[in-house]
């Protein structure tokens, strides 16, 4: 599932193309949203409102939620054990690939200081967060990932590193440049409000990144602009929740979140989609099938 961010916006636009065909995304239309804005609408927190969360809606694990934060995110922050000033953190800005395992690629010089402080103590961390948060950033989603970074074959993890940061490539040829690979031990996600936890290591590698991650803002744009009405008719049918206005804030493989207002009462529901959909097309006959329902007299 790696791509390179560059390129994340044409798929975007293939997927929303895709979505329904009565709707125009020319080159005059809407322009597909940047990849980073897929964090906004990322599952990060429990609910869209203030309201409580239905209870037996399935949501993805904090595992899931990680590995997905990590695969989309561009950079993080290093932590490592400072040489210079013994005891403290030195922190850095760190451009980043995660491998198959959710691992962290980096591309360094020996002549940078977290470099020479990793050669003395591998221990470090990366904070990776979401790239705009500007709106709620206690609401945001945020992911610290803890191990020992180390160099790493660059047979393994150069073509990886390039997909994400090609101008990389211009640098391949200086000794002093190498890639390193942090080995997770543990994790810490922050989903949002009241959503956090540790993950160990193991549910973190064996966690995989949620398949509608790039094609979410596109769904989510879609539906609010396009089908507001039907959301209204979702949240009644299937969240039990009559609404003047509903927004869908956030989607996932299992379901998604809608920011509904009743009077002066805005809450948010999480609902379930009839099955677990794989991809934006799957996405799609699933919530043109839960519109149907939705709007028949008779209880499906």
């Amino acid at each position: 599932m790696e791509t390179n961010l560059i390129s994340i916006p044409l798929v975007l636009q293939m997927y929303e193309r895709a979505w329904f065909p009565h709707h125009d995304y020319d080159s005059g239309g809407h322009s597909p949203p940047d990849a980073t804005r897929y964090h906004r609408a990322m599952p990060a927190q429990r609910h869209a409102g203030s309201g409580p969360v239905t209870p037996d809606v399935p949501e993805p694990s904090l595992a899931e939620r990680a590995r997905t934060l990590a695969l989309l995110g561009l950079i993080g922050s290093l932590s490592t054990h400072s040489q210079k000033v013994p005891g403290f953190p030195f922190g850095s800005m760190m451009p980043y690939a995660a491998d198959d395992l959710g691992r962290p690629i980096f591309f360094i010089s020996s002549m940078a200081m977290h470099t020479q402080n990793l050669r003395q103590d591998p221990r470090a961390s990366l904070l990776i967060t979401q790239p705009d948060v500007s709106e709620d950033p206690l609401g945001a989603a945020r992911l610290t990932l803890l191990g020992d970074v180390t160099e790493a074959p660059s047979a393994e993890v150069r073509e990886l590193y390039l997909s994400r940061y090609e101008n990389a490539k211009f640098w391949q040829d200086y000794t002093d440049f190498a890639y390193y690979r942090l080995r997770v031990s543990a994790v810490y996600f922050i989903g949002g409000f009241g959503v956090m936890g540790w993950i160990s290591a193991e549910d973190y590698g064996s966690a995989l990144p949620d398949p509608l991650a790039k094609a979410a803002p596109g769904i989510i744009r879609h539906m609010n602009n396009d089908h507001a009405d039907a959301l209204r008719l979702i949240a009644h049918r299937f969240a039990g929740e009559p609404s003047d206005e509903a927004a869908m804030t956030a989607v996932d493989r299992l379901g998604f979140h809608l920011r509904l207002k009743a009077g002066d009462r805005i809450h948010g529901r999480r609902v379930a989609f009839l099955r677990e959909v794989r991809d934006a097309e799957d996405a799609r006959a699933v919530l043109v099938k839960m519109v149907r329902q939705a709007k028949s007299p008779e209880v499906v």
